[in-house]
């Protein structure tokens, strides 16, 4: 058991130290705003747990109602949200008075973006779940979830450390949209969507 959860440790390390900086720029847009955190472990745990869940029940056997093939396509997902994060930059001029509540968090779009980025994670999670019992599969979930908050909270202490705080919140309404527009890209273009 504490060998499957070692290796539990390290495939979530693998699969989701990318979600650092995306969850970054979510805390850099939800400075100053209450329950920033809160929504932010909600909308990973909601988006991861949607992962983990399609996962699972691909690996059992229960079938998934969507094929392989279209798994790249959740990279729609974030380049939309990038490309509507862009264009209300654009309509507001690069106006850095904007108040904090004209750009709320929200744990829907956090669970959007996070389920979208990990897409790939359940080609990755499935085989790996395919080749050990049920008691290891356990261990992996709970492990996975436990380090969810730990992911949280690591993206939290870095976007709160003071020259990294200064940077995102300077630059946050610009790299917010460019991040999540680039994530979207490289979804759709690591998976082969649209003949890519």
């Amino acid at each position: 058991m504490i060998s499957s959860a070692l290796q539990a440790i390290g495939l979530f390390l693998v699969t989701n130290i990318d979600d650092i900086i995306v969850l970054s720029l979510f805390f850099a847009r939800g400075s100053g705003q209450r329950g920033t955190t809160a929504k932010i472990v909600a909308g990973q745990y909601m988006g991861f747990g949607g992962i983990l869940l399609a996962s699972v029940a691909v690996t059992l056997g229960a079938g998934l109602f969507l094929p392989d093939e279209a798994i790249p396509y959740f990279g729609l997902i974030p380049m939309l949200l990038g490309l509507y994060a862009a264009w209300q930059v654009w309509r507001n001029g690069d106006d850095d008075d904007e108040t904090m509540a004209e750009r709320p968090v929200s744990a829907w779009v956090v669970a959007a973006v996070t389920f979208a980025n990990g897409g790939d994670n359940i080609g990755v999670y499935v085989p790996v779940f395919l080749s050990v019992g049920t008691g290891a599969l356990v261990a992996y979930c709970v492990v996975f979830l436990t380090l969810v908050v730990v992911l949280v909270l690591a993206a939290k202490f870095l976007a709160t450390r003071e020259p990294v705080a200064e940077v995102l919140q300077r630059w946050e309404h610009v790299l917010f949209p460019l991040v999540l527009i680039s994530l979207g890209i490289v979804i759709l273009i690591e998976g082969g969507a649209f003949g890519l």
